[in-house]
């Protein structure tokens, strides 16, 4: 079976990673226009390089938990064709086993804005850490921020396309063009199912609610049996 799967903040929120929409989740404590646009780097590259350095040690600490781990035992399975697309930029997927697509890029990537060059970002980066290809002090985290196209759309949209199943698991389905994904899928023919905590609204044919950590592996044993 074709199976796209879109992951959010919601499948690490179980393994102690923050979510952004929900009562006391990220964006409830910082502005988005304070350190997630091309402008507030600009403006304050300490802050926002501040508040990504934050991040990359909470998402140090963090570990795969059941959902990560049954995502990647589903995508080895040879009976099935699993795109994985997620919009966390932590790399517990990865830590799980599975080979995702980070729409939104990583927390453990470095961006230079002069040159374009990507490298692993070192934990203590600032606005001072030098580009290791040009050697302009213009180095960013390498993530997509408000305002930025998302990464890999192109396949994204491929993977879409033949879909027999889509899910989306642990996003709340209010950023664009992810949230849009659902209705892709069903336009090109796909079963859609929803694995969250709270449903979004959006047009999904089935829904499960729950703890990722309890719904996902159930799901994945019900594909793979």
């Amino acid at each position: 079976m074709n199976i796209v799967i879109l992951t959010g903040a919601g499948i690490s929120a179980e393994s102690g990673l923050g979510t952004f929409r929900d009562k006391g989740g990220i964006w409830s404590r910082y502005r988005i226009e304070d350190v997630a646009t091309p402008e507030a780097h600009a403006r304050d590259p300490a802050g926002v390089h501040a508040f990504y350095r934050m991040r990359r040690e909470e998402a140090a600490k963090a570990r795969p938990n059941a959902a990560h781990t049954a995502l990647a035992r589903l995508q080895s399975d040879r009976r099935h064709r699993v795109t994985l697309v997620t919009q966390n930029v932590d790399d517990l997927h990865e830590e799980a086993g599975a080979r995702p697509l980070h729409m939104h890029g990583r927390l453990k990537g470095a961006l230079c804005a002069a040159c374009g060059h990507r490298w692993p970002a070192p934990m203590e980066m600032d606005e001072t850490t030098p580009c290791p290809a040009c050697g302009e002090r213009t180095a960013r985290p390498d993530v997509v921020w408000f305002g930025e196209m998302p990464h890999h759309l192109d396949e994204i949209d491929a993977a879409l396309s033949e879909a027999e199943l889509f899910a989306a698991i642990g996003t709340s389905g209010q950023v664009y063009p992810a949230a849009g994904f659902v209705e892709m899928a069903t336009a090109y023919g796909a079963r859609t199912v929803e694995l969250t905590l709270e449903p979004s609204g959006a047009p999904f044919d089935e829904r499960r609610l729950g703890p990722a950590t309890e719904t996902v592996p159930h799901w994945v044993t019900e594909l793979l049996d």
